[in-house]
C-alpha cells in the first residue's frame, strides 16, 4: 500500500461490509480522498500445511479483489488500493488508522446480537483507532432519502474539539444541518434527606442550551455555510442521543481517551454503537 492516506474500510464481503463500502465511497467522493480496502484473514485450525493455508489466502484475495472491483465500477473514486493482512482485523485497522483520515467499518446493528458484535472488532477499532471511525449499522445498501436528516453531534463537557471539527466538516460536505444535542441531568434526591425544592427544569435546560451555544460559537464562525441548531434535553446522554438518531444521517460522538485509558468505550459511545438508528462516528481526542 503506497498511499495510506484517505478512507480505510474494513471489508470482509458480508452484507454489512457492503453497506460500509457504500458509505466509504461517499466519503471518498465528497472529500476527494483515496480508498483503501483492508481484509484480514488467519488460519483458525492450529498447525496445518502451507498448501492448506494458501487456499484460505486465495479465498481472502478473491473477497478483497471483489470489493475493490465493486468500488471501482460503481464510483468515481480513482485511487482504490487493497490491503491483505494475516492476523487480527481489529489490530490491522487500528494500525492503518495512524495514516488515515477516516476508518469505516460495518456492524450488524439493531437486534439482540448487537451487543456481542459491537463488543468485538467494532468496539476494538472504535476504542483504539487514532482516526475518526464511522460504524455503519445494518445490512444492505444505504437508503438515499429525498430529504436526508441532519448530522447530530453529542455535546458534553468532555467532548473534544476534534468531534466538533468532524461534525461540522461532515455537515458541510453533505450540505446538511447540524444539530448539537446536550443531555441535561437534573439533581438527584437521596433517601432519608429532607426533600429539597423541586428543580427549575426550565432553568437547567436554558443553562444547558447556553453552554451549547457558547461551545458552537467559534465553529459557526469557521463554517458559516452550516446551519446549526442547539438543543438541551433532559435525560441520560445515551437515551437522548438515541432518540435524536432517529431520522438523522449521522451521529457524531467524541471518544475521551483521557478518561478511558485502557481502550474501553465510554458509556455514551458504546450506547450509540449498539443502539443508534443511523451510522455513528466516534472521534478520538
Amino acid at each position: 500500500m503506497t498511499d495510506p492516506r484517505g478512507v480505510v474500510l474494513g471489508y470482509d464481503g458480508s452484507d454489512f461490509s457492503m453497506q460500509a463500502l457504500d458509505w466509504a465511497i461517499d466519503e471518498c467522493e465528497l472529500r476527494g480522498l483515496p480508498l483503501t480496502l483492508s481484509h484480514a484473514w488467519r488460519w483458525p485450525y492450529g498447525e496445518a500445511p502451507e498448501e492448506a493455508k494458501l487456499h484460505l489466502r486465495k479465498a481472502a484475495e478473491h473477497v478483497l479483489g471483489h470489493g475493490a472491483e465493486c468500488a471501482r465500477s460503481s464510483s468515481t473514486v480513482t485511487r482504490v488500493t487493497t490491503d491483505l493482512y494475516e492476523g487480527s482485523p481489529g489490530e490491522r485497522l487500528v494500525e492503518l488508522s495512524a495514516g488515515a483520515d477516516l476508518v469505516v467499518i460495518g456492524c450488524r446493528g439493531l437486534g439482540a446480537l448487537a451487543r456481542s458484535v459491537v463488543g468485538s472488532v467494532t468496539a476494538y477499532v472504535a476504542a483504539h483507532a487514532t482516526a475518526p471511525v464511522i460504524v455503519v449499522r445494518g445490512p444492505g445498501p444505504l437508503p438515499q432519502p429525498v430529504n436526508p436528516g441532519p448530522v447530530v453531534l453529542g455535546l458534553g463537557p468532555a467532548t473534544p474539539d476534534e468531534a466538533l471539527e468532524f461534525a461540522f466538516g461532515e455537515a458541510a460536505v453533505r450540505q446538511l444541518r447540524l444539530v448539537a444535542v446536550y443531555a441535561v441531568r437534573l439533581p438527584t434526591m437521596s433517601w432519608g434527606m429532607p426533600i429539597p425544592p423541586l428543580p427549575d427544569t426550565d432553568a437547567f435546560v436554558q443553562a444547558g442550551r447556553e453552554q451549547v451555544e457558547e461551545r458552537l460559537a467559534p465553529w459557526r464562525g469557521r463554517h458559516p455555510e452550516v446551519l446549526t441548531e442547539a438543543r438541551a434535553v433532559i435525560g441520560a446522554a445515551g437515551e437522548v442521543l438515541g432518540e435524536a438518531s432517529a431520522g438523522a444521517t449521522l451521529v457524531v460522538v467524541g471518544a475521551d481517551r483521557t478518561r478511558h485509558r485502557h481502550g474501553r468505550l465510554g458509556t455514551v459511545v458504546r450506547a450509540m454503537a449498539e443502539h443508534a438508528s443511523c451510522p455513528v462516528a466516534v472521534v478520538p481526542a
